[in-house]
């Protein structure tokens, strides 16, 4: 099985250029163009932060661009909410998070009427997404009557195994301050419910870099941004957030699977700089949103 994993696409609710100079949905338009040759997909993942402020529109752009290139291969998109995102607005465009080729709803099981999680199976393959918005906070958190839900989804193991997809890593890099501040808050109490489960890979998004470890032997991918790279060649306790488009490649099959390929699109202003800012700064903007 193929996934092509993206994340953080921040779409406004207008294609232009946002407050830093970039435009969201031109870097989600030319990922996805430099993506059409890319063979034998059998789902597209999109890890959350798929707004950048909440807006109908942006959710309706993303619909349909990637609804778009799902529907030209026949094969389900599945999306998860992230920080960025506002869950009536989510739920108003996209439903469960689910979508068939057609782009109809295609979840088979969902949790509860706020949060966005839900079950989907694509050949023999389960995949859940879950939610960890925290609404008005960076960091995430999953929380135990959801995890209590994906408990009993994972009693049952799926034919092929299951996928799990969320927006916040349960883990980060000592290097970042940010990512210490904001990744996943419980990421004990997922581990404990994954331990000795089908669960074979999980996604996340958040870091705007890709990043690799591991949940109780559970491989987990962090996939780039879409809408700008993080960037962390800066002096300690800095970050840079630097242009240019990025998407991954999950294989799943094969028996040095799970395998991830990231690819970059090629933007004529890639790596030029976003924004920088240095650990004084860094951790003032913990301080505030931590």
């Amino acid at each position: 099985m193929r996934i092509l994993h993206l994340s953080d696409t921040h779409l406004d609710r207008t294609d232009a250029p946002n407050r830093r100079g970039v435009n969201a949905t031109a870097s989600l338009r030319l990922m996805l163009d430099e993506l059409r040759h890319l063979q034998g997909l059998d789902a597209v993942v999109v890890t959350g932060d798929l707004a950048d402020d909440g807006a109908v529109e942006a959710y309706t752009a993303l619909r349909t661009l990637i609804g778009d290139y799902a529907g030209a291969r026949d094969i389900p998109v599945f999306c998860t909410t992230g920080n960025h995102d506002e869950r009536e607005a989510f739920a108003k465009v996209l439903g469960s998070g689910h979508l068939a080729a057609d782009g109809t709803d295609r979840a088979e099981a969902v949790f509860g009427s706020q949060e966005r999680a839900a079950v989907s199976t694509v050949g023999g393959r389960r995949f859940v997404t879950l939610d960890s918005l925290v609404p008005g906070k960076v960091y995430g958190r999953l929380g135990a009557p959801q995890l209590e839900w994906l408990r009993e989804v994972l009693r049952t193991p799926a034919e092929r195994g299951t996928v799990l997809a969320f927006h916040h890593p349960p883990f980060a890099l000592d290097l970042s301050a940010t990512q210490r501040a904001f990744g996943l808050r419980d990421p004990g109490d997922l581990a404990a419910v994954i331990r000795g489960s089908d669960v074979r890979v999980i996604l996340t998004g958040h870091y705007h870099l890709q990043l690799f470890g591991l949940l109780e032997s559970v491989p987990v991918w962090v996939t780039p941004g879409v809408v700008n790279r993080i960037d962390l060649t800066v002096a300690a306790g800095g970050e840079r957030a630097v242009r240019g488009a990025s998407a991954s490649l999950v294989e799943l099959d094969g028996p040095a699977s799970p395998m991830f390929h990231t690819f970059h699109a090629r933007d004529p202003q890639a790596h030029e700089t976003v924004y920088e800012i240095d650990e004084e700064r860094a951790r003032a903007f913990v301080a505030e949103h931590g």
